[in-house]
């Protein structure tokens, strides 16, 4: 990436230096990075003090009642901080639905699910469509790992019944409704609902963050239907272009761009983007992303944090278990294909590379074990789930 100086960027706004460098210090530019004493800013960056914002409040049609406040909707998503930063971004809110719902986030990303749904509750029936819309997203992946898979459901159900309600009248509550339907469902590995436009019809209607987090979405829709090359040129595209300015989707976009690489068997590469995830997630423990996406990492929490990180790994892999079996019985039941649920995470992780054709000695080298512990995961797998071949295997393996 291409950068230039604070008072090159000061020269172009029309600003002093100084405010530059406190923009920077802010978090207000995506991906400015302090090298030394000084502060590098990507080419190209807007000028923040003059950047496009969305309006304030959409007023809402009669039949929805209500507004729709874009600041409330996944706030913390949408907000640009400093890795070791992420509390104090959201106690310099102001009290309101805002913060709450960054808090439930905040609760959320940091692997504790029964306070982020008991955060979100209280906004289920907010007469804000943002705030309620960004509360029924947390709330149905935050019971997941607590098995309240009634109110998964609930939730999503929430989800999709705004996006039929939001038709073309409003434009921004359409935009918020498709971009956390969409994410319901893609990242449950569900067909898209009924309803949800092309992303460039609600894309440039997001704010900075969150558009950021619908192209991890898109990417990660790309990565299922098998798409490895478009999925990860939009993560790299997005990355470039600021999204790294924005920790947390910026997470999810590297985990993707890791799950592409894996699959195009570019090891290298996909070591780059988990260490470059594990950087900005490990300061801040936002380590619930890490748990969500193990089994469609290919081994690669195994072969990289957990030599480095064994108990920050013992920790990811516990959401994972936790995780993983609420989303199988949202994901399994809907759509019919019996992902595995009673193997280990190592199990998994080398039966899920044995699907995608490694050979037991690639995936020894991968995942830093002997050729005969790959052979007895693999049996182990193999038995558990009564199959005799990896043709079979893989009908039990994440898409």
């Amino acid at each position: 990436m291409d950068y230039r100086t604070v008072r090159e960027a000061a020269e172009e706004w029309n600003l002093s230096p100084r405010k530059v460098q406190k923009l920077c210090i802010d978090g207000r530019i995506p991906g400015a990075r302090k090298f030394g004493g000084a502060w590098a800013i990507p080419a190209g960056a807007a000028n923040p003090e003059r950047a496009a914002r969305p309006p304030a409040a959409e007023q809402l049609p009669s039949a929805l009642g209500g507004l729709l406040d874009q600041a409330n909707l996944m706030p913390l998503m949408n907000t640009p901080f400093p890795p070791g930063q992420c509390r104090q971004a959201v106690e310099a809110m102001p009290p309101g639905p805002r913060r709450d719902i960054a808090l439930a986030e905040y609760h959320y990303f940091t692997g504790r699910p029964e306070e982020a749904a008991r955060a979100a509750e209280a906004y289920l029936t907010s007469e804000d469509m943002a705030a309620r819309l960004s509360a029924c997203l947390i709330y149905a992946y935050a019971n997941l790992p607590l098995g309240r898979i009634q109110r998964t459901r609930f939730a999503l159900g929430e989800l999709n019944a705004s996006l039929t309600a939001a038709g073309e009248k409003a434009p921004a509550f359409r935009a918020a409704a498709a971009f956390l339907a969409a994410a319901g469902a893609v990242l449950l590995h569900l067909p898209l609902p009924k309803g949800v436009p092309e992303m460039q019809g609600f894309l440039p209607l997001l704010p900075p963050g969150l558009r950021a987090f619908a192209l991890y979405i898109s990417a990660h829709y790309r990565y299922l239907q098998g798409d490895y090359g478009p999925s990860v040129g939009l993560v790299e595209g997005a990355l470039a272009m600021g999204a790294e300015g924005y920790p947390i989707p910026a997470i999810y976009l590297h985990l993707v761009a890791v799950m592409d690489y894996m699959s195009l068997k570019q090891t290298g590469k996909a070591k780059e983007h988990l260490l470059a995830a594990w950087a900005l997630a490990r300061p801040d423990d936002l380590i619930e992303a890490l748990g969500e996406h193990h089994g469609l990492l290919g081994g690669m929490l195994e072969a990289v944090l957990k030599p480095q990180w064994p108990e920050d790994f013992k920790r990811i892999i516990d959401i994972t278990y936790r995780f993983s079996a609420g989303w199988r019985k949202v994901h399994n039941s809907e759509t019919g294909h019996d992902v595995a649920d009673d193997l280990t995470t190592t199990e998994f992780a080398a039966s899920m590379l044995a699907a995608r054709g490694w050979t037991n000695q690639e995936i020894a080298d991968h995942m830093g074990v002997s050729l005969n512990t790959v052979k007895s995961h693999l049996s182990e797998a193999m038995e558990k789930l009564g199959v005799t071949n990896r043709k079979d295997l893989k009908k039990y393996m994440l898409q």
